[in-house]
Order: C-alpha cells, then sequence, then structure tokens
C-alpha cells in the first residue's frame, strides 16, 4: 500500500492537472467509442475518468456510470458537466485512490483509459479488481500509450510500454472465466491539449468475463 505521503503527492499532482483542464470540451476516446457504440448500454465504470468525456460520452447515450478519480476538482466538473447536459441522474462521480479503495457495484463495461500515474500504483491490482467487479458477459477495455505524445507528462526516453499481451499476463485472470478478445497496437492521430498533432500507439487489451 502507498504512504501517506505518496498518496498526498499523487492527489496533489493530479489536482494540478486538472485546475488548468476544461471540463466542457473534453472528448470521448476513440477506442472507448469503438468499442461501446454497438453495445446494449448498461453500468459502467470509468476509472481515472479525468475531464470527463468518457463518463459523459457513455451518459449521453444512455449509459449509467460511475466515473471515479483521485482529484476532487476533476470529480466535482463532472458532476457539473452532468447537470448542465441533463444527465446527473445517470452520472455518479466519486473520488477514490484506486490505491486504497474501489467503487461499489457490479458493471457491464470497464474502462480504463490511459490508467498511468508517476506515482506507485499496483495497477494490476487495480484492473484485476475491476476484472472483478464485471457483471457475466461484462468487458474490460484498457487501452494505455504505446509511445509518448509531445505533450505528455512523462518524456522519459527509456520508459517502457506494456504491451497488451504483457499486461494480460499481468493480470493473471483464469482463462475459464476471462477471455481476451482483443490485443493490438493499432496507431491513430491524436490531438494534443493545445491543438497539436501527432501519431500515437494504443496498446488495447479487451478482456471478457464469462456469461455462465
Amino acid at each position: 500500500m502507498d504512504s501517506p505521503q505518496t498518496t498526498s503527492d499523487a492527489a496533489l499532482f493530479w489536482e494540478r492537472h486538472y485546475r488548468t483542464r476544461r471540463t466542457g470540451d473534453a472528448r470521448v476516446n476513440p477506442l472507448l467509442a469503438e468499442t461501446a457504440a454497438p453495445l446494449r448500454p448498461g453500468a459502467a465504470l470509468d476509472l481515472g475518468c479525468g475531464a470527463g468525456g468518457d463518463a459523459i460520452w457513455l451518459a449521453r447515450r444512455s449509459w449509467h456510470v460511475t466515473a471515479v478519480d483521485i482529484s476532487a476538482t476533476a470529480v466535482e466538473r463532472v458532476r457539473e458537466r452532468a447537470r448542465e447536459l441533463g444527465i446527473a441522474e445517470r452520472v455518479a462521480a466519486e473520488q477514490h485512490d484506486l490505491a486504497r479503495s474501489f467503487p461499489a457495484g457490479r458493471f457491464d463495461l470497464v474502462s480504463a483509459q490511459y490508467f498511468h500515474t508517476p506515482f506507485p500504483l499496483l495497477r494490476d491490482q487495480v484492473l484485476r479488481t475491476a476484472a472483478q467487479a464485471l457483471r457475466p458477459g461484462g468487458l474490460l477495455l484498457v487501452v494505455d500509450h504505446g509511445s509518448t505524445a509531445p505533450w505528455s507528462w512523462n518524456q522519459d526516453p527509456d520508459l517502457h510500454f506494456p504491451t497488451p499481451a504483457e499486461v494480460a499476463a499481468e493480470l493473471d485472470l483464469d482463462p475459464a472465466r476471462w477471455t481476451v478478445l482483443r490485443a493490438d497496437m493499432p496507431h491513430r492521430q491524436a490531438t494534443g491539449p493545445a491543438g497539436q498533432t501527432a501519431t500515437v500507439i494504443d496498446n488495447v487489451l479487451l478482456i471478457q468475463r464469462a456469461a455462465g
């Protein structure tokens, strides 16, 4: 478990980050939209909801979304945006340090989009807990950075980006109960917060819990 100092530092880091961003112009992550668009709306969990683009997109398409983040500012702005759009009844925004607590409930879709942090986090444990929180037939979508964008807060040239296969191996889920539906590394043209563009790689892992 992280120390209180680490937890405090992480909360402060993400508070500063989201205080400089606006919620109203937050966009849905394209791989979430691609995955969720054909699904029947149900209960979704957005891990590290940030500016709320994914949670709001899902709620506007009739999903009931639990959106969680360590930043109190991010959480409150998601609530405000949901109220502005008249979808507050479909968005439950909660503040969680996922190293210490996890939202209650069972979900048809759990989304972890770019769930990275510069602070110590047992990410595999969080994602394993997320998989356990799926309802039968539910999906866990993990989209990670596969390359460094020019606007990323982490510009370490020696940074290793775990492949989808490596992430799946770390989760070590029982293949009789969870099936890997997708594990690939597509390229796409991305737009940064200041409007700059770059080609980036996404590491995509989609896992489904058995229906039985």
